[in-house]
């Protein structure tokens, strides 16, 4: 049995594609995944299942959800030490909050070719700040995420992959829901 982390992408957002949290751990639950819980209304669903292909558990959940929900949504499968691991290899370990810097990270559904990096390389600014490392993209937002160009749209349009992106405290305290420890694991 394996811990982990699905993010969905764009539920709850403006309106759409509604789902409350308490339905989407029953969901989970369904699909006979244990120790279902859920974090914030963003998506943020940390559960053990049986699995150890992330792909083919997240083929599972993507089929399960539309099914249920009668609408798509994108999945990203992460394990805690994965998570634990963006945390640690970030580019942006210091930031100045007291000039408002902020760190997001954008989790890809795969690794990006060459020619859609270098498509999201020509829309570098002197505002804000990323760095690409394999499935992971670091943010670095120096005003207002909503402001930012660098939008989840954004990269996964010039990415042409899948993509979902969540707030640095969001990231860790996942990590801290999923009850991970490098020293107990």
């Amino acid at each position: 049995m394996a811990r982990y982390i699905a993010m969905l992408r764009g539920i709850n957002v403006s309106g759409q594609k509604i789902i409350k949290m308490d339905r989407l751990r029953q969901l989970f639950e369904s699909m006979a995944f244990r120790n279902v819980s859920t974090y914030i209304q963003s998506g943020n669903v940390i559960f053990d299942g049986d699995e150890l292909d992330a792909a083919i558990l997240r083929d599972r959940i993507v089929h399960e959800l539309k099914e249920q929900l009668t609408f798509d949504i994108s999945v990203i499968i992460r394990t805690p030490e994965e998570l634990q691991e963006v945390v640690q290899n970030t580019p942006y370990a210091t930031i100045k909050a007291d000039e408002n810097e902020q760190r997001y990270v954008t989790f890809l559904s795969q690794v990006p070719s060459e020619a859609a990096l270098a498509k999201l390389a020509a829309a570098q600014n002197e505002v804000d700040e990323y760095t690409v490392k394999g499935l992971t993209v670091y943010l670095l937002i120096r005003k207002n995420y909503g402001d930012s160009k660098f939008s989840n749209n954004f990269i996964e349009k010039k990415l042409g992959v899948a993509a979902t992106t969540r707030n640095w405290e969001t990231v860790n305290k996942l990590i801290q829901l999923a009850d991970y420890s490098p020293s107990t694991k």
